[in-house]
């Protein structure tokens, strides 16, 4: 009998032609663009903190903790073994190591202590945690953008709560704020009946005695169920109010908060997002009773500056992976980045990511700049107009960027298809992109002088590219037309698609980056309708690769 023919060791096989994950790296160090943003005196004291964030969250051991939080997603456990509710949610133990991270470094408070330019160097921080894992910015985002609220509510509960608030210890322990180091923020502001419209909400509000009261009603999305305290809608004899719901009373038993369920959602699955309801749940007045959108639209506003870097911090980290697979895998004889059309391709999704990280960074200042009645509207208007555009632009950029890894950005074990299902979240989490447009002409109409300041934030791009001042005049023309209302909602996406688009050449120009501005004008103004990618032929240069991504 004739023995069988010995198959080949596959394991030992050589791999020949991949070109693996890149190496672990100082993701603040390597990153050109974002230390351009914090060059200058205003950013000097941040330095040694970005710097040791920035090897921090490089690490592969940091990677390694994201995937296995996204891997393993939040349970809720409603009821424990004798039937009591408990209304928990419990996390993979690579979640809380991510949240002592965020939280050690201060990226929810820094804003708020920082001597100078504290919402940029905030930016700077959550943008480099987004590029690894954005479940964890949900909390420190909603922690982050409830400091201001928090400084409303009754000094019962503000003077415990903000130092545990402003501080960087995170206790993950569900139980009293007394009792606990550190305290996290969360909202839950729509219901199911009416979503972004929220002067359809019903839960209701009695009163028990001074700014106390028992809530009724329920929530469709809460975000960040396991915080201490959230900020809550709520409609009292005055009309809607603003609330903050602790998950424990006073005298030590849980407030009543029952989670229905834990959403099944498309991304973001480290992070637990919830319907609940309150049955006769304490609740503290928080603001003018009767103003409730007004009050919790201050926290909105705040967290839609996060909704504008998540975005590119994704495109920055979907670009990384497909250039250093670009400079390590072969086809047709050469590296793929020797490849002309690669080359064009790559080069463009650059040019968009510098015009993403220039916008991004003129709305950090904005908040920054925001200590006046009129600087806070022209942060409203300026993280409407980035939240509209650059969450627009940011799937589409990382489905490119996920196609030129070819099949290996598809499958699981690659980074790319959690960014790529991250991609859409930022376009809906606080208002879609209808509802952003119709704020910006809103802001705009309240606040003229926002529009004023505006046109003189365009003026290097207007003044350099008569297409930029064709299009200036046209928009210009739409804003100030007589007459129908329902007209100008409907061209509300394009005004603010062209005056992002105008912002971000009018920002190339300023920063003196002549050549990507003129790539810009091109393809961006000129050629608005042309979807990025490389669909119009210019001269790429792996050069410009290395000026927007370092030389990784």
């Amino acid at each position: 009998m004739t023995s069988p023919q010995a198959l080949p060791d596959s394991g030992r096989d050589p791999v020949d032609n991949q070109a693996g994950p890149p190496p672990p790296r100082n993701l603040y160090t390597t990153d050109p663009l974002l230390q351009k943003a914090m060059a200058g005196a205003p950013y000097e004291w941040a330095q040694p903190l970005l710097t040791r964030f920035g090897e921090l969250i490089g690490r592969c051991e940091t990677l390694a903790l994201a995937n296995d939080a996204n891997r393993f997603a939040p349970q809720l456990h409603s009821l424990d073994s004798t039937g009591q509710r408990l209304d928990e949610v419990r996390y993979h133990p690579a979640y809380h190591q991510l949240m002592e991270v965020a939280i050690g470094h201060g990226v929810h408070s820094i804003a708020w202590t920082a001597p100078t330019a504290g919402h940029s160097v905030h930016v700077a921080l959550e943008y480099l945690f987004a590029q690894v894992e954005g479940g964890v910015c949900c909390p420190v985002t909603m922690t982050y953008a409830g400091l201001p609220l928090l400084k409303l509510a009754p000094r019962s509960i503000s003077g415990e709560w903000l130092p545990k608030v402003l501080g960087t210890v995170y206790d993950s322990g569900y139980k009293p704020a007394a009792e606990k180091a550190g305290l996290t923020l969360g909202m839950a502001m729509t219901e199911r009946q009416g979503g972004s419209d929220l002067r359809t909400n019903s839960t209701r509000a009695e009163l028990i005695q001074g700014d106390l009261y028992r809530l009724f009603g329920h929530k469709w999305f809460c975000s960040a169920p396991m915080s201490d305290g959230f900020f809550t809608l709520a409609r009292t004899g005055s009309g809607l109010s603003c609330f903050l719901v602790p998950r424990w009373r006073p005298d030590g038993t849980r407030n009543p908060f029952v989670i229905q369920r834990l959403k099944d959602k498309l991304g973001n699955r480290s992070n637990a997002s919830a319907e609940i309801e309150y049955r006769d749940t304490w609740g503290y007045l928080v603001g003018e009773e009767g103003r409730g959108i007004a009050t919790l639209m201050t926290m909105v506003r705040h967290t839609r500056l996060d909704t504008c870097l998540a975005p590119v911090a994704l495109m920055r980290q979907g670009l990384v992976q497909a250039l250093h697979n670009a400079r390590h895998r072969k086809a047709f004889g050469k590296l793929l980045i020797h490849q002309p059309l690669m080359l064009t391709v790559l080069d463009d999704l650059a040019l968009e990511l510098e015009a993403g990280m220039a916008l991004l960074f003129a709305i950090a200042d904005s908040f920054d700049q925001a200590a006046t009645p009129e600087g806070e509207a022209m942060s409203r208007l300026a993280s409407g107009i980035g939240k509209f555009l650059l969450n627009k632009v940011a799937p589409g950029h990382v489905c490119e960027t996920l196609e030129l890894l070819g099949g290996n950005g598809y499958v699981e074990e690659n980074l790319m298809p959690r960014l790529y299902r991250e991609a859409p979240l930022n376009g809906i989490w606080e208002g879609s992109g209808n509802v952003i447009c119709l704020d910006v002409l809103r802001t705009l109409h309240e606040f003229p002088d926002c529009g004023e300041r505006f046109i003189a934030a365009i003026a290097p791009a207007t003044g350099a590219y008569p297409e930029a001042a064709t299009q200036a005049n046209s928009l210009y023309s739409l804003l100030k037309a007589p007459g129908d209302e329902d007209f100008l909602q409907a061209a509300a996406r394009h005004i603010v698609q062209g005056m992002a688009r105008l912002w971000q050449c009018a920002l190339l120009v300023d920063a003196g980056e002549n050549g990507a501005a003129d790539r810009f004008a091109a393809t961006r103004i000129k050629g608005a309708g042309v979807v990025f990618g490389g669909a119009l032929p210019r001269q790429p240069s792996e050069e410009n690769l290395v000026r927007v991504l370092g030389e990784l």
